[in-house]
């Protein structure tokens, strides 16, 4: 790489980064807790998602040292609705590690960051250069796709050693954003706006070096799955009973309604039956009151939700913690999965139509 092709893309990059940029909460901050906490919500997560959860997340835990004497609950609560429920757990388990082995404090080193569970490469490089301000990439999809178009590079190997001479000692962070905020805004997968681009007279595969389909980049398309996911909406008297999952599933630790996949050998109207079973209860009544969707990351979700109303009169043994009753009013204080919220608000809907 030349060096004047280097300090043409770091100039012209920043130029108009700074002239550009979108006006983002955590671009206003450069403590290490908080640009940790952005990159980890950021993980496969749209920025105008994450943005009310960043800032509720922030206000529940300012620091490391409150995240880290927080009960996994209370942090999931806060985390309710982000999805990829994994990231949640890792902070919390990484928060511990950073008061017990770091005093407190985020790890200025990559090694120690890159040893906190969920922190990967692109994470570590994110936060020492943002927080930092140390000379470290941060390659996410964005810049690959920025990169590989610019340069026509190809392997993994070449992309990183390319990143790594490109990133300037001064102001790392800014340039990796830079980088991101291009591939986020304008060299988007598809309709790029090449014409815009700070670095279209420099691109390989811009505007001035021919066709479309050249600036086009190879990304395997995730084909989602169908699932059939029946939820059984139990209610006893005023309240409704959720189940807290355990295992090493993808909602693992959430307060859910009860419900599962539907396996090959059941109907809907018996999926929900082993449940019913380990409680000991026979629901006095039961109907359909609806359906609704959702996606999670390779499927796509029909799930029909069951009404269970038992009788008011039944005294009820649940049997262990992990059953719980409360009112559906205040489903939004529970570690709840989207999922479960979506299926409660169609229950209060229908409770609103059937008065």
């Amino acid at each position: 790489m030349l060096p004047t092709f280097r300090s043409a893309v770091r100039r012209r990059l920043r130029r108009w980064y700074r002239k550009s940029k979108r006006d983002l909460p955590w671009r206003r901050t450069s403590d290490p807790y908080a640009v940790w906490i952005a990159e980890m919500m950021l993980q496969q997560t749209q920025v105008n998602t994450v943005i009310p959860y960043y800032e509720r997340f922030l206000r529940a835990f300012p620091t490391v040292e409150s995240l880290a004497r927080a009960p996994l609950q209370r942090v999931l609560r806060h985390w309710s609705g982000l999805g990829y429920y994994r990231r949640a757990v890792n902070l919390s388990r990484a928060a511990r590690q950073i008061a017990r082995r770091h005093g407190g404090k985020m790890p200025d080193g990559y090694e120690p960051l890159r040893a906190l569970p969920g922190v990967g490469d692109y994470t570590a490089g994110a936060v020492l250069s943002i927080a930092f301000g140390q000379r470290y990439p941060a390659i996410d999809g964005n810049v690959r796709r920025v990169l590989g178009r610019l340069m026509k590079v190809e392997s993994e190997r070449d992309l990183r050693i390319i990143t790594a001479a490109l990133v300037p000692k001064s102001e790392p962070g800014e340039f990796n954003q830079a980088l991101m905020e291009l591939g986020a805004t304008l060299c988007t997968p598809k309709n790029q706006r090449c014409r815009e681009c700070p670095l279209d007279a420099l691109c390989a595969s811009g505007s001035r070096a021919g066709a479309m389909g050249a600036r086009t980049t190879s990304k395997k398309q995730i084909v989602l799955e169908d699932m059939i996911w029946p939820l059984a909406l139990v209610r006893h008297g005023s309240k409704i009973l959720l189940h807290r999952r355990t295992g090493p599933g993808l909602l693992s630790g959430l307060w859910d309604l009860p419900g599962g996949q539907l396996s090959a050998n059941r109907t809907e109207a018996t999926a929900l039956q082993p449940y019913f079973s380990a409680l000991k209860i026979r629901p006095a009544q039961r109907s359909k009151i609806g359906e609704i969707r959702h996606a999670m990351t390779r499927w796509r979700i029909r799930a029909p939700v069951y009404l269970f109303d038992l009788d008011r009169k039944t005294a009820i043994d649940l049997p262990g913690a992990r059953w719980r009753w409360i009112s559906p009013s205040r489903i939004e204080e529970q570690a709840t999965s989207a999922m479960t919220t979506k299926a409660v608000a169609l229950f209060l809907r229908h409770e609103e139509a059937s008065r």
